[in-house]
């Protein structure tokens, strides 16, 4: 999927995946590349600055864990992040519905709640 597809969506899409408990980087791209059946596959220099973005926000917090010699930047959600991440969700959930109602105007309109 093209990256312009994503823009405007990546912070839901990072906060979303960080919902469940923190993650690393890497774990985080492949959690996203995952759930969207491989469709979406984010680079390190997409994500990065985003997650950075999002704890200068408040959204997150991260710390460094050690794995053997390896150090690595774990990401957790705060509760900000979860009130974000609802609004997010929301606001998702009425522009699908808006843009469907465009897309398939013989379609009957669904509620976004």
């Amino acid at each position: 999927m093209r990256a312009d597809r994503v823009r405007g969506h990546l912070d839901g899409l990072l906060m979303a995946v960080l919902e469940q408990g923190p993650l690393h980087g890497y774990a985080i791209i492949t959690a996203v590349q995952q759930r969207s059946g491989g469709v979406l596959d984010l680079r390190t220099g997409t994500i990065y600055p985003a997650l950075n973005k999002l704890e200068r926000l408040g959204l997150l917090t991260s710390s460094w864990e050690s794995v053997g010699e390896r150090r690595r930047r774990s990401y957790r959600l705060t509760d900000a992040g979860r009130r974000s991440l609802a609004e997010e969700r929301t606001a998702w959930r009425e522009f699908t519905v808006a843009i469907g109602s465009v897309l398939n105007p013989g379609a009957e309109p669904r509620s976004a709640t």
